[in-house]
């Protein structure tokens, strides 16, 4: 997406040019390679803004969704009342690992009894699903570290290759000054800017993500320590 508005801006400010040397003119001229490499960045880089605005918005609602269980979970409210409410914490991967273990120990205590078998098999589900919920949270983020670390040499390979054939085009013509290579030159060059676009934006938000997943996943490993205490004081009997 950025690749795309960085080439109308361009185009923008180049329309005084004449038609020869204008954006426009150039990518129209462009070779067939230069083109690929620019439809390739232009896919790069909407798939990248496509993974930027859904990953923004599902880690605001689970940090929205999170800071409201916790707030719940800790100002003594049943276990059951959290449990019959899940949609009120949609997104939540604390609320995820909680409905986890709750089930667990609904499954040991069956039958009416008032102790948990095993807290030890509690904290093994409380941690498969706080996996789960990281895995979550990181699918699609590769496509950023690979558009972030892919673009800049991908525009590279365009800008070399631009060059290639503009001093093969030089051999054949009348005159040898920079204004015959000039425009050929300038054509490879978009390549490198369309690169550099596409990546900076993927990097500074796989960083971003990546910080803010981090943190969840500390609040939900630390949550889960929480959950293990809870049970041990109120369904594990204590023989003295």
């Amino acid at each position: 997406m950025l690749t795309s508005v960085m080439v109308f801006a361009l185009s923008f400010l180049q329309s005084s040019a004449s038609p020869e040397s204008s954006l426009s003119g150039l990518l129209l001229r462009a070779s067939p390679i230069a083109k690929g490499v620019l439809l390739l960045l232009l896919i790069f880089s909407i798939a990248s803004w496509s993974i930027i605005f859904s990953k923004w918005n599902m880690i605001k609602r689970a940090e929205r969704g999170t800071r409201a269980f916790l707030e719940r979970f800790r100002s003594g409210k049943k276990l059951s009342d959290l449990y019959m409410n899940p949609e009120s914490y949609k997104g939540s991967p604390v609320a995820t690992v909680f409905v986890a273990g709750y089930e667990e120990i609904g499954n040991q205590i069956s039958g009416g009894a008032r102790e948990v078998r095993s807290i030890e098999s509690i904290g093994r589900v409380l941690q498969a699903a706080t996996l789960d919920e990281i895995n979550r949270m990181e699918k699609s983020l590769s496509w950023l570290a690979t558009t972030a670390n892919a673009s800049p040499f991908i525009g590279l390979f365009g800008t070399v290759v631009g060059i290639i054939i503009a001093f093969q085009g030089l051999s054949g013509a009348t005159g040898s000054s920079i204004q015959a290579v000039a425009p050929g030159i300038a054509e490879a060059l978009i390549a490198t800017a369309a690169g550099i676009a596409t990546a900076v934006p993927a990097a500074i938000f796989y960083n971003l993500f990546l910080n803010r997943i981090k943190n969840l996943t500390t609040t939900t490993d630390r949550f889960g320590l929480e959950f293990l205490n809870f049970v041990e004081r109120h369904y594990v009997k204590v023989n003295v």
